[in-house]
């Protein structure tokens, strides 16, 4: 708090005299006004002096008087009443203060530090950054405000307050534990060092890097106040090794597809160099699959990274339901696709990143009835090669708030090698918001995802957008299953998409092993096709509840029901997310 308000400045020997004749004209005419206006004079100084000798209950008695009075003795009061550590008066001095002078941001930052000092640090933010608004250039308004946030764990907006006066700078960078990955990765993926100012920029792109590696499964920064006013940064990373971060860690992991007939075999940062290998054998006789990826950083640089892969799939489909194309219901269809593909991924900054890929794939189908030639072009037989640009970048980033909202579009283009397909053409946009409403942890998280895309040009399928809830596909309408007896078909396909995603996550239990969360969701969306063989045919909405267990930091068990509106059914659905 101020330690000595600021009075009104002296003026002209002619504003003086000017003043001093009004005074007696209105002395003459209303002697009252004339007494108060000689007791406030002699008063103010009074109280001053009594503050400044530390007198504060005598300070605090003179600066008292009518509600009508000078704000300046409000200011005063407050002080004085602070001093005595009365928070709820110097709360109300303050207050009346402000309503006489709304333009005067003394009051506001004081009535943050009575907020301050009864451990209401929302109230005191709110004070803050209205002082901000009034007086930009506040250099305690805005260290103060960077306090706050960093005692409630929020570095990113301390250090959006902290910056413009080149702070923090820091006096060390450690990590713990101690890491297995080697120096030179280490050293290039942390894009600040002492005794540089640690910038909000640098620790985006930090964790941006840090996340493109693969390796770790949790990552929090934490900043100590150290000598001569820098800060020591430490960054806590639990970082995986071989099967993951321990020897159980990776039982599980391996094991936890088991429920759905898969396993998933996992290996990181193999020789120190952040390769990784992953793979996942799914042996259901309805939907068989093999996939194994391969990544590692390229030219030594966490900010590049590349990734090969190959994928098989046999898979049985029932399209009754979802396909108009055959007089004949289409239960059994057997399609094989076996693709090859290899992607780099880039981090520009902590706000922008982009990615490039290419594959080639092979499908056939089988146990086809007889249809026309535009239903017939969705099961050809057929070898594509196709390429795609992505980009993701934040649109709106407010950490005092703990709201992101980030975008990203997908192009791709590529050419189906079978007679009536040829080239084709794929775009894709997403919106995703993420809002934590409390100041520290992640209780209550909600998050929206907007999604929509359109493939020009002819498609296998594939190819084709799914809505619905499935192992496989990511477009989730949690009330409609993507499989009907255990095959593929079940839910709507089509060429053209929009989904908009809601949900929200409650803490329920917390330990060192687990933890657990749950809470609604609703999603909708709607599906078609040019041809009208496939598609929604109406707008399509689902409600229902999840509950989220996340093991040993590395892995989620996701529980959800949810049911369809339109149609009233509903779907218990399971799975897990590396």
């Amino acid at each position: 708090m101020a330690a000595k308000p600021q009075l009104d400045a002296a003026g002209s020997s002619r504003k003086g005299f000017v003043i001093f004749f009004l005074a007696a004209v209105l002395a003459l005419r209303f002697p009252a006004f004339a007494q108060d206006s000689a007791s406030d004079q002699a008063r103010l100084p009074a109280a001053q002096s009594a503050f400044d000798a530390g007198h504060w209950e005598e300070a605090a008695k003179l600066a008292r008087g009518p509600a009508d009075q000078s704000p300046d003795f409000d200011f005063l009061a407050g002080l004085a009443l602070a001093h005595l550590e009365k928070w709820d008066e110097a709360k109300l001095a303050f207050d009346a203060g402000f309503r006489k002078a709304p333009g005067d941001s003394r009051f506001l930052v004081e009535l943050a530090g009575v907020a301050y000092k009864q451990k209401d640090f929302r109230t005191a933010k709110r004070h803050l950054h209205a002082t901000l608004k009034l007086n930009p250039l506040d250099p305690y308004s805005s260290e103060f405000l960077a306090t706050i946030y960093f005692l409630e764990g929020n570095i990113e907006a301390a250090l959006k307050y902290w910056n413009p006066e080149d702070k923090p700078r820091l006096g060390s960078v450690a990590f713990k534990p101690s890491l297995r990955l080697k120096e030179s990765l280490r050293d290039r993926a942390v894009a600040f060092n002492a005794p540089q100012v640690l910038t909000a920029d640098a620790l985006l792109t930090t964790q941006a890097r840090l996340d493109n590696l693969g390796i770790f499964s949790s990552r929090r920064m934490e900043l100590s106040p150290a000598d001569s006013g820098n800060y020591d940064a430490t960054l806590h990373l639990m970082e995986k090794n071989g099967w993951g971060d321990s020897k159980t860690e990776g039982v599980v992991s391996l094991l936890s597809g088991l429920p759905y007939a898969t396993l998933y075999s996992e290996f990181y940062n193999l020789g120190h160099d952040a390769v990784n290998l992953t793979s996942l054998a799914r042996w259901d006789s309805e939907k068989r699959r093999l996939s194994l990826a391969l990544s590692f950083p390229l030219y030594g640089d966490p900010s590049l990274r590349l990734r090969v892969y190959t994928d098989a799939r046999n898979e049985n489909w029932n399209l009754s339901q979802t396909f108009l194309g055959t007089a004949t219901p289409l239960t059994d269809l057997n399609m094989r696709r076996v693709a090859v593909g290899a992607e780099v991924h880039s981090i520009v900054n902590g706000h922008f990143r982009w990615s490039a890929g290419a594959e080639i794939a092979n499908r056939n189908f089988r146990n086809l009835v007889a249809m026309s030639s535009p239903a017939q072009e969705f099961f050809t037989d057929t070898m594509s090669l196709a390429g795609w640009l992505r980009a993701k970048r934040t649109l709106i980033r407010a950490p005092e708030r703990r709201f992101t909202l980030d975008s990203s579009a997908e192009v791709k283009a590529g050419r189906e090698f079978a007679n009536g397909l040829g080239p084709f053409a794929t775009v894709r946009g997403v919106l995703l918001a993420q809002w934590f409403p409390r100041a520290k942890g992640d209780d209550f998280e909600m998050q929206t995802q907007i999604r929509a895309g359109a493939i020009a040009g002819k498609a296998t399928l594939d190819e084709l957008f799914e809505l619905g809830i499935e192992r496989d596909n990511d477009l989730w309408l949690r009330g409609h299953a993507g499989t009907f007896d255990n095959r593929k078909g079940a839910a709507p396909l089509g060429r053209r998409f929009f989904v908009a995603n809601w949900e929200m996550d409650k803490n329920l239990y917390q330990n060192g092993f687990f933890t657990v969360k749950l809470g609604p969701f609703l999603d909708s969306g709607t599906v078609a096709d040019s041809s009208s063989l496939f598609g929604s045919r109406r707008w399509l909405w689902d409600a229902g509840a999840q509950c989220k267990v996340r093991v040993l930091g590395s892995l989620t068990i996701v529980l959800s029901y949810g049911r369809d509106l339109r149609g009233g059914k509903g779907v218990f659905y399971g799975t897990v997310l590396h």
